[in-house]
């Protein structure tokens, strides 16, 4: 799971006799801020905006070891009772695991054999990830699943575990997946990108033969749809699949359904039959999104699509640089002329507006290209529009995917919408003639949720009930929800990329990260909610 030992200490104690749901939300609330006692007098600052496009690049992060922490003590004048100290304080440290443990509601036997099979020098997250393993597998457990699971695109094998032990498990305030395996990295090997990146099926392509189980825990409704950055570091799309209930991504790049390149995953369990493209199809290269630009493209500029849309843009110093670059070379440029020019075009996705002149896309081009309406963020600053919609879903390429329930929702849906921002989701129900009857929308920006209100109230009927936060969605919140409106339909969202992103150098902590760690409450709250509605 993740959590610390001083982690889970602190929690139980701040927790007292309340229970074991509560000491998980708690702890996921704990790792979501960084309120990590381990960390000591180190500090997690906020993430820089994303400021370029996606890349394969892993990064490289510095880690700084603390040299005291392992390094050699000086030897007490007693020390002849080492041996005996040694002895009480092992003793002392497997009683306090063990009545961890017990708190957190798991029998003593259990807890005890835990210890056995992973040593006292365990951290309570592999002894409970233990212990779940034991459960699920049942006897013949043996310490971890790496035969179990096989992912790759050019054939996927999938061993299922023996169903003789059918029993619920609770893993992370979830369902226990036969074939998740330990969080302790022995899992974090990278799962392989399809290229192209063309998902399942393309609009007017026939469906292709694809080997998806949905183990019966999966299966909708609710119908769930998760999203986030492709290109994340190692092991992060193995964990996320792990705990969405081992269910194999569909990686798409949206270059194939607008002008601009945008490569995400998504795990969901939607069906894959009866997918259909929005209408009219948006256009696919810059040229016929933007046909004034043709006028002074340089024939030297090979471009046909944009990078990933960001949530910055260039300044007017660099477009100034690249036209004194310009102005004082020939026509055609010198190759190194031209290297540099095309570098920062690719990097910033300039358009060529005059004669030697570039400039970024405007809000309302990015808007278009991402498939929402003219003046979907107008009103706001130019650099909060600019932040939300490059942090938003393309519209057209998420459609798609939902297209699939259209006939089976003919009378509207219920909708609980995480990590909202500016409403892609939405808009692409709308935009698919899906009706919303309710839709319960989580999203802390307050900028965003002015943006979704405002399309809200100026497209829709139903009711929209917004909540500031994800880590106030309680399952007696959700509980309240489902029984005044009858359930959920869809429960759909992508949890920030910021420490997934090949662009942030400094913290790209992957699901660790202060603000990718918010994953985990959407599967909290998924689980939360298909438990909920199996049980009226």
């Amino acid at each position: 799971m993740g959590f610390t030992e001083d982690m889970i200490l602190k929690a139980m104690k701040q927790n007292g006799d309340g229970s074991t749901e509560s000491l998980l939300e708690l702890l996921l609330t704990y790792k979501a801020i960084g309120d990590d006692p381990s960390v000591g007098n180190g500090s997690a600052s906020g993430c820089a905006p994303q400021t370029v496009d996606d890349s394969d690049d892993d990064g490289i992060l510095e880690i700084w070891d603390d040299e005291g922490a392992g390094g050699s003590s000086n030897m007490s004048p007693n020390s002849d009772d080492s041996g005996d100290e040694d002895f009480l304080q092992e003793t002392s440290q497997k009683d306090e695991k063990v009545k961890s443990l017990l708190k957190m509601g798991f029998p003593e036997d259990e807890a005890t054999m835990a210890l056995t099979r992973c040593g006292q020098d365990a951290s309570i997250s592999v002894l409970v990830d233990s212990i779940y393993a034991a459960q699920t597998a049942g006897d013949g457990y043996c310490g971890n699943f790496s035969d179990h699971e096989d992912i790759s695109y050019g054939g996927r094998k999938k061993t299922r575990l023996m169903e003789g032990n059918k029993k619920k498990r609770k893993r992370f305030g979830g369902e226990g997946q036969g074939s998740r395996g330990a969080l302790d990295g022995s899992h974090d090997e990278p799962m392989p990108l399809p290229n192209p990146m063309v998902g399942f099926n393309l609009p007017n392509e026939r469906l292709r033969s694809v080997d998806r189980w949905l183990p019966a825990q999966a299966i909708g409704p609710p119908y769930f749809y998760y999203e986030n950055v492709a290109l994340a570091p190692k092991g992060v799309w193995t964990t996320i699949s792990r705990f969405l209930y081992d269910i194999q991504p569909e990686f798409v790049d949206s270059k194939f359904f607008c002008a601009a390149a945008r490569k995400r995953g998504y795990i969901h369990n939607l069906p894959l039959e009866n997918r259909s493209p929005l209408l009219p199809l948006p256009p696919k290269t810059i040229a016929e999104a933007f046909p004034r630009t043709k006028k002074w493209w340089p024939s030297w500029d090979p471009r046909r699509q944009f990078n990933c849309l960001q949530t910055c843009v260039a300044s007017a110093k660099l477009a100034e640089r690249i036209r004194l670059a310009l102005s004082n070379s020939e026509d055609p440029p010198p190759l190194r002329v031209q290297k540099y020019v095309l570098e920062e075009c690719r990097k910033w996705n300039l358009v060529w507006v005059g004669l030697n002149k570039v400039a970024p896309l405007e809000p309302d081009e990015m808007e278009f290209l991402l498939g929402f309406p003219k003046d979907h963020t107008r009103g706001i600053s130019r650099t909060e529009r600019y932040r939300s919609l490059g942090n938003s879903f393309q519209v057209d390429t998420v459609a798609y995917h939902l297209s699939a329930l259209k006939d089976m929702f003919p009378h509207g849906m219920n909708v609980l919408s995480l990590f909202s921002g500016i409403g892609g989701a939405e808009v692409a129900l709308h935009r698919l003639g899906i009706r919303m009857k309710t839709v319960v929308s989580v999203e802390k920006s307050e900028v965003n949720r002015t943006i979704l209100k405002s399309w809200w109230d100026q497209t829709q009927t139903g009711t929209l009930i917004e909540i500031a936060d994800v880590q106030t969605l309680t399952s007696e919140r959700i509980e309240s929800s489902i029984r005044r409106i009858g359930g959920f339909d869809l429960v759909i969202g992508g949890s920030p990329c910021n420490n997934l992103t090949g662009s942030n150098r400094h913290h790209r902590d992957g699901l660790e990260g202060e603000h990718s760690a918010l994953f985990y409450h959407y599967f909290r709250i998924l689980d939360s909610v298909k438990s909920i509605m199996e049980r009226m």
